[in-house]
């Protein structure tokens, strides 16, 4: 965000119709729409309720990469090797468009080629990251157990493929949108969508009033902003904290690493254009709404600082992902009786190659050009299988507790006046609770804990100064304007009574 352009696209002010209506403009949604333009001749509108490329696309660490963690091994075991292969296939073809792309329009997105790894410090994963190499092999990519790699610590085993990417994301998307509108594509940020009429046409309208009606929607909004397809029930909202800083050029560890022990850590560099680069680490996972995160930060920066020869840290900021819960990304109709209606979702950490993947599946079944592994996105897939039940079980036994729980537990203050500057809390006011937060000056603004996508009630991180679902993972601003989905709408204001 800090070194890319700003971007101002006017907000949708009147109705309009297209072929194809994106709702969400990140690396999914912006993907889709060049596709459709450019390579599908439709007429396109991008509407995001922000700026584009500026919400998890604008915070993600930007590796592109077909090695997903320890994907391959499961993949092999629960959809078989067909399976994983078009997986594979899938996911490095994408790491390849971005950089057929960037080359054909002259982006200069900081695209860099090497490896990727994930690894593990514990003697006993060995025989796991070896049954990883062997199926990441299996499915087509140049794969290796290694015991040496470019981390200035030693490791007991990793997993290395080749012909990997990172890249600026931002600049990459910028590029893609300017095309996008060059060849007639439209572009409207700050016009959030907050209905869905399915039909032939299918219907949009805006927080501000506008109808836009369209052939086909995609709904690209990471979390869906709409519940029809009951997606809500096979993802989990997770949020990772991440810390950069300085490091010179010879400390470089030459790669994209990743472990998912404990906490995981993830690894990578970018160019920083002094001759130092720009050392980024992500890990400290939790639940959104949960958690002492000032504490996580710290312990991650301590991580970086003890491990690697960094300056001092020059960023600290926090992601979010959703998994899906079987582990595949949902790409492809909306729901069973979608007929004009689609959705990107559920990338897993995985959004950079899974949103250009998104991109080029969802641009295909519009235009009647079916891709091999269409089958394998697919959302209506496993609905009710017993191999997805139990982690379909485990995430709503979460949100339940949240939902439940959550109401039964008592506040840790007792009023808005124990509630310290800079801090926030969830209230009981005339016999309803309330997220009350005050400010730096000592001014205190409420609004409703109740989160308005299905109720659950909100709490504060007091590291990002914001409200949080934990439930689904929506959050809201201290004013209770919406941050990000799937709530579409504001917490409702409360009175303090001058409190």
């Amino acid at each position: 965000m800090r070194t890319s352009e700003t971007t101002s696209y006017p907000s949708l002010e009147g109705d309009l119709t297209v072929d194809v209506a994106v709702v969400g403009g990140g690396i999914a949604g912006l993907s889709t729409a060049w596709e459709l333009t450019r390579e599908g001749g439709r007429s396109v509108v991008v509407l995001e309720a922000d700026r584009i490329a500026a919400g998890v696309t604008g915070f993600t660490t930007a590796k592109l990469t077909s090695q997903h963690g320890l994907v391959y091994d499961r993949l092999r075991r629960t959809r078989g090797a067909d399976g994983a292969r078009l997986y594979a296939r899938s996911q490095q073809e994408a790491v390849e468009r971005v950089a057929e792309v960037s080359s054909a329009l002259g982006i200069d997105c900081e695209l860099e080629r090497g490896p990727s790894y994930v690894y593990s410090r514990d003697g006993a994963q060995r025989s796991a990251l070896r049954a990883e190499a062997e199926a990441t092999r299996e499915a087509g990519l140049d794969a290796a157990y290694v015991e040496d790699t470019g981390l200035p610590f030693s490791v007991a085993g990793a997993v290395r493929v080749e012909g990997q990417a990172q890249f600026h994301p931002r600049k990459y998307l910028l590029g893609l949108a300017r095309d996008l509108t060059a060849y007639g594509g439209t572009i409207h940020e700050r016009t959030r969508v907050t209905g869905l009429h399915e039909g032939s046409p299918c219907r949009l309208t805006t927080e501000n009033g506008c109808t836009v009606l369209a052939r086909d929607v995609v709904v690209a909004t990471h979390f869906p902003v709409f519940d029809r397809a009951l997606l809500f029930a096979r993802m989990s909202p997770r949020r990772e904290l991440v810390v950069a800083a300085p490091l010179p050029a010879d400390r470089d560890p030459k790669g994209m690493y990743i472990c998912e022990e404990g906490s995981k850590r993830s690894v990578r560099t970018a160019p920083l254009g002094d001759g130092r680069r720009l050392l980024i680490v992500t890990g400290e996972n939790f639940t959104p709404g949960t958690g002492d995160v000032p504490e996580r930060i710290e312990r991650l920066d301590e991580w970086m600082h003890t491990h690697f020869a960094v300056e001092e840290t020059a960023y600290r900021w926090a992601a979010q992902d959703n998994d899906s819960s079987d582990t595949v990304p949902l790409v492809g109709p909306f729901h069973p009786g979608a007929r004009h209606t689609y959705v990107a979702t559920g990338f897993g950490g995985w959004g950079m190659s899974g949103g250009v993947l998104a991109g080029r599946l969802l641009a295909g079944l519009i235009c009647a050009v079916k891709p091999p592994w269409t089958d394998l996105y697919d959302p209506r897939r496993m609905w009710s299988t017993l191999r997805e039940a139990p982690t379909m079980l485990s995430q709503q036994a979460e949100v339940g507790r949240h939902f439940v729980g959550d109401r039964l537990r008592t506040t840790h203050v007792d009023t808005a006046a124990e509630i310290e500057p800079g801090t926030g809390a969830v209230v009981r006011l005339h016999g309803r609770r309330c997220a009350v937060y005050r400010d730096d000056d000592g001014t205190c603004h409420a609004v409703s804990a109740r989160c308005t996508h299905l109720g659950c009630l909100v709490s504060f991180n007091e590291a990002e100064r914001s409200w949080q679902c934990p439930c689904h993972g929506s959050r809201f601003d201290v004013d209770g304007s919406v941050l990000q989905g799937p709530a579409v709408r504001p917490l409702e204001q409360r009175d303090v009574d001058g409190s």
